[in-house]
C-alpha cells in the first residue's frame, strides 16, 4: 500500500525500507510503501518539563522544589538509535504517535534532574535553601549539561528554572511566626532608634541653644571686661592726673611751706636782730633805778604819771606819815585830769 507523509519543519523524520534508509530530515515529505517501511520521528522542537520534587534538607526538613526544565534534541539520530520513536498508522498526510518510548524521555530527564537536586538540598539547610534558588538553578543546569546520559541521548538542555522552593505548611508558619516577630522586633528597633533619634536631636537642639547662649554670655562678659577695662582705664588717668595734682600741690605747698619758714626764719632774724639792738641799747639803763630814770625825763614827763609816782613813794613810806590831809580841789583836780 503506498501512502504519504509530511513532517513539520521541527521534526526530524527517518524512513526505513528493507533495514536500509531511504529518506531522511527535518521537514521531509515523501511517499512510501507502507507493508515495507518504517517511520521514525524525532521531534526537534524545545520541550518543557515541569517537575515537583520532595526533598530532604541536611537539618532533615523537607522542601518542595518546584520548576521547569527546557531541553531540545540536538542529535536525532542517537536518541532514534536508543529509544523507540517509531511512528504508527500515518493518516493521509500527518504521522501519528504510537510509540511508547516518546514519554520515556521527560522521565529520564527528570531523574537524572531530582539526583542532581537531591545532592545540592542535603548540603543545605533549610534556611539556606530556602533562599538559593539561584545556587539550585546554576548548579542543576552545570550537572545536567555536563551529564553523561544527557549527552548519550543526545540532548541538549536549554534553560533551567526554579519557580518556587517551599517547606512543609507547619514549617513554614514557624518560620512566618519567626520572621513576622523578627519583622516586629526590628520595627520596634526602627521606632526605639526613631525615638532615641528624636531625644538625641532634642539633646543636640538643646545643647546648640545652650552654646549659643554660652557664647552670647561670653560675649556679653567680653563687653563687659571690655567697658570694665576702659573704665579701669579711664579712673587710671584720672588717678594719675589727681596723683599729678597732687604732686603738685604737694610740690606747691612745700615751695609756699618752704616760703613761710623763710619768711618767719626772716622775721625771727629781723626780730632777734631789733632784739638784740634794743638789748643792747637798754643794756646801759639796765642797773638805773626808776626814779632816776623819771627824773631823767625831765619836762617832758607826764604830770599824771609823776603824780601817780608821788603817792606810790607816799604809799611805800606810810609808816612814816602820820597824817595825810588832801583837799577836795587837789582831789577834784586829780580825778579831772585823770578823766581828762
Amino acid at each position: 500500500m503506498l501512502s504519504f507523509i509530511k513532517v513539520p519543519p521541527t521534526t526530524y523524520v527517518l524512513h526505513y525500507q528493507n533495514g536500509k534508509i531511504r529518506h531522511e530530515g527535518a521537514g521531509l515529505s515523501f511517499f512510501y510503501w507502507a507493508p515495507t517501511s518504517t517511520i521514525i520521528a524525532v521531534p526537534l522542537a524545545s520541550a518543557d518539563v515541569p517537575f515537583v520534587f520532595q526533598e530532604t534538607t541536611s537539618d532533615f526538613q523537607s522542601v518542595a522544589i518546584q520548576g521547569q526544565l527546557t531541553y531540545r534534541v540536538a542529535e536525532p539520530k542517537r536518541l532514534a538509535s536508543l529509544l523507540d520513536l517509531t511512528v504508527g498508522r500515518p493518516s493521509a498526510t500527518y504521522y501519528q504517535d504510537g510509540s511508547g518510548d516518546r514519554t520515556k524521555l521527560p522521565e529520564r530527564l527528570v531523574h537524572v534532574l531530582q539526583t542532581l537536586t537531591r545532592a545540592i538540598a542535603q548540603r543545605l539547610t533549610l534556611r539556606d535553601i530556602l533562599v538559593s534558588s539561584d545556587l539550585l538553578v546554576a548548579e542543576a543546569l552545570a550537572g545536567l549539561r555536563s551529564s553523561d546520559a544527557v549527552a548519550t541521548l543526545g540532548l541538549e538542555i536549554l534553560s533551567l528554572s526554579i519557580t518556587s522552593v517551599k517547606p512543609t505548611p507547619e514549617t513554614a508558619r514557624a518560620l512566618e511566626a519567626e520572621a513576622r516577630e523578627g519583622l516586629l522586633r526590628r520595627a520596634d528597633e526602627a521606632i526605639y532608634a526613631r525615638r532615641n533619634s528624636a531625644v538625641e536631636q532634642e539633646r543636640l537642639i538643646k545643647e546648640s541653644e545652650l552654646n549659643t547662649e554660652i557664647a552670647v554670655e561670653e560675649k556679653k562678659r567680653q563687653i563687659r571686661e571690655t567697658q570694665m577695662a576702659a573704665e579701669i582705664a579711664v579712673e587710671q588717668k584720672r588717678a594719675d592726673v589727681r596723683k599729678i595734682q597732687m604732686a603738685t600741690e604737694i610740690a606747691v605747698e612745700q615751695q609756699r611751706s618752704q616760703l613761710i619758714n623763710s619768711r618767719v626764719e626772716n622775721e625771727r632774724k629781723d626780730a632777734d636782730s631789733r632784739a638784740y639792738a634794743l638789748t643792747e641799747t637798754l643794756k646801759p639803763l639796765r642797773d638805773l633805778d626808776w626814779k632816776t630814770l623819771m627824773a631823767l625825763g625831765g619836762k617832758g614827763a607826764d604830770p599824771k604819771a609823776m603824780i601817780a609816782i608821788a603817792f606810790q613813794e607816799m604809799a611805800e613810806n606810810a609808816q612814816k606819815i602820820g597824817e595825810l590831809n588832801v583837799s577836795p580841789d587837789l582831789l577834784k583836780s586829780l580825778i579831772g585830769t585823770a578823766g581828762e
